[in-house]
């Protein structure tokens, strides 16, 4: 199969794809919001969030570095 067959979703990892590679190289258990983060940081396109919090000055833990 022709490399420009495959998608776009299909280039894309998965959160779960994350994780498990992080584990494996670094040995270090990161979570949805940490990736997500980072995401935003490094100016890759996602989805909306719609798991907002309730209050406006709700703390949100920071990916370290």
């Amino acid at each position: 199969m022709d490399e420009l067959d495959a998608t776009s979703a299909e280039l894309k990892a998965t959160y779960q794809e994350i994780k498990d590679y992080v584990l494996k190289e670094f040995g270090l258990k990161v979570s949805n919001l940490y990736i997500s983060q980072v995401k935003r940081k490094c100016g890759i396109e996602m989805g909306e969030n719609y798991n907002l919090p309730k209050s406006e000055n709700a703390r949100v833990p920071q990916c370290p570095k």
